[in-house]
């Protein structure tokens, strides 16, 4: 920028990070993705960085981009990033931008026959695997009779597959990624899904430029080759707006629900 003392090609303290997709069998799409964005932006880090835990990356000061999940961008993160854009992943039933959850059970049933039964969720801080869900079943009046922490949408499945649970709701990407590559989803049954909200955005630090990257990030996306997109489930790049996350309601507390 005009602005900058020196050209950001010159800083190799930037971060990029894309954790929320990034399972091992798409991994090298991941990373020619965000090859494509750095290319259309004329700079940031030659190598996204991954971590266990991506809290620090999401709060780094260096965050040039990263995507998170829509639960903790509105709760913790939005007075301190700066908003980009949606990836949109043209999932059934919602809106360009937009994503719901799907729940699975080992039987097809209605979801009413789970009221008072075990209930998978990955983290109390997502808005796909907790806050959504648990919304829509109140609005239902089904009420699980537990609900068991399994620390990621995957394992969630996991457990409804090995009877540790009788229904989970997953992310709508993560659950096409289940079916694509884990064997053991094959019998599982879609139940019912929730009502669409604002999908995982991208974010950056303050002292980025959140239109030039989200610039960036569309015509990357349009590039890409048709194989990659397909592989990551990308059909475009969408501007939701943050006000679109901020007014959702708050999640139920685990601790109060469960």
């Amino acid at each position: 920028c005009g602005q900058c003392s020196s050209p950001p090609t010159r800083r190799p303290d930037m971060i990029a990070t894309l954790p929320m997709y990034d399972r091992r069998e798409i991994r090298a799409a991941t990373d020619s993705l965000w090859q494509a964005i750095r290319t259309s932006l004329g700079y940031g880090p030659a190598q996204l960085t991954r971590s266990g835990d991506p809290w620090p990356l999401w709060q780094d000061q260096n965050l040039l981009l990263g995507q998170t999940c829509s639960l903790p961008y509105r709760l913790k993160l939005a007075k301190d990033v700066q908003y980009v854009g949606t990836p949109d992943y043209g999932l059934e039933g919602c809106p360009p931008g937009y994503y719901a959850s799907v729940f699975i059970a080992r039987r097809d049933a209605s979801l009413s026959n789970f009221h008072n039964q075990s209930f998978a969720f990955n983290e109390p801080l997502s808005q796909s695997g907790w806050a959504g869900p648990i919304d829509y079943l109140n609005r239902h009046t089904i009420r699980p009779s537990e609900c068991l922490r399994s620390g990621s949408h995957q394992n969630s499945a996991r457990y409804v597959a090995e009877g540790r649970a009788a229904f989970a709701a997953i992310d709508g990407q993560s659950w096409r990624l289940i079916k694509a590559y884990d064997s053991w989803a094959k019998d599982l049954f879609e139940i019912a899904q929730s009502d669409p909200t604002p999908g995982l955005p991208m974010i950056c630090a303050q002292r980025f430029h959140p239109a030039e990257l989200a610039q960036a990030c569309a015509q990357a996306i349009t590039s890409f080759p048709k194989n990659a997109r397909q592989a990551l489930g990308i059909e475009g790049f969408v501007d939701v707006s943050s006000s679109a996350y901020l007014t959702l309601p708050n999640p139920v507390d685990v601790a109060d629900y469960c």
